[in-house]
């Protein structure tokens, strides 16, 4: 019976420690995970201010950054010209960095209409509920059936060639996505203590909307917006890339690479690779901000057994 006994408190002095080692190697891993996520933060921050920098700083310096120069037509990279130049004798290091701060600007603009419309039908959306939710989530089902850049072509055909159009062609056609979002954190909100209390209290629909719900959704409708750049920064460069975008004249990274195409067929292949190289160190830089933004907003439930 005394040999039983100190069985059991054996094998539970095991159990405790396998327990107890168990958290501990959780407790690494989440240290070892918040580590990486703070260096991949690091470092897309860091890609990303420096791009942005250089974005502003170096065509604003240059003498000239559209001179054309027939003499130095398709020159390959050197020390004059780190990025070579285009069919039009351009310095394409200037010129791909002047496109970016367009494609950028044309973005981060079209991503906040697409954000500040799809937070106003979510949150509306959310907040009324009957038979105005179900009007409203038909509506963002029917922009969700059409392709966003098919629709996006038949909006800037109205208005070809204006930065206008290219802006209301991405600003009104992603916003249904985020306007699910806030609809979703909406509804899981308003069941909640604190907004039971504010309507027994007497608060009306929109008091509780502007006041609790709102601010509550902010990180949420911020995160889908970011989310947003990067497929935003793809859609006017495509746009340009067919011609339906930005005017020509006008350096953006669609129209660089849609002016590249014939230096390619010619051996020109730096035409394309660099503005190419430059819009996808962009889009991964913010992918990676808005990634690591993603799981310290909404972790997942990997990251909480973890920790």
């Amino acid at each position: 019976m005394v040999e039983l006994d100190s069985h059991d408190t054996t094998a539970g002095e095991h159990r405790s420690w396998r327990s107890a080692a168990r958290v501990r190697a959780g407790t690494a891993r989440g240290t070892g995970g918040a580590a990486r996520a703070r260096l991949r933060l690091g470092a897309a921050v860091s890609v990303l201010a420096l791009l942005v920098l250089a974005a502003l700083l170096v065509p604003t310096l240059s003498s000239a950054p559209g001179t054309v120069d027939y003499q130095a037509v398709r020159l390959s990279p050197g020390p004059e010209h780190p990025f070579g130049t285009d069919t039009s004798g351009r310095d394409l290091f200037v010129r791909s960095l002047a496109g970016l701060r367009v494609s950028l600007l044309v973005a981060v603009v079209s991503t906040a209409v697409s954000a500040l419309l799809g937070t106003a039908v979510g949150a509306v959306s959310g907040s009324l509920g009957g038979w105005a939710d179900r009007l409203l989530m038909r509506v963002v089902d029917a922009v969700n059936a059409v392709p966003h850049l098919l629709l996006g072509i038949v909006i800037v055909a109205l208005y070809q060639g204006t930065v206008l159009a290219v802006v209301l062609s991405i600003g009104l056609t992603h916003w249904a996505t985020v306007a699910r979002v806030v609809r979703s954190e909406v509804l899981g909100l308003r069941n909640r203590p604190y907004v039971d209390a504010a309507v027994s209290s007497g608060a009306g629909r929109w008091w509780v909307l502007r006041k609790h719900l709102l601010p509550a959704i902010v990180p949420q409708a911020a995160l889908s917006a970011v989310l947003l750049v990067p497929h935003a920064v793809f859609h006017e460069t495509a746009l340009s890339f067919l011609g339906l975008g930005l005017p020509p004249h006008l350096a953006s990274i669609g129209n660089i690479l849609s002016d590249g195409r014939e230096g390619v067929l010619l051996g020109a292949w730096w035409i394309v690779a660099f503005p190419a190289a430059l819009l996808v160190a962009t889009t991964l830089s913010v992918s990676g901000i808005a990634a690591v933004w993603r799981d310290r907003v909404v972790p997942t439930r990997r990251s909480e057994l973890a920790l």
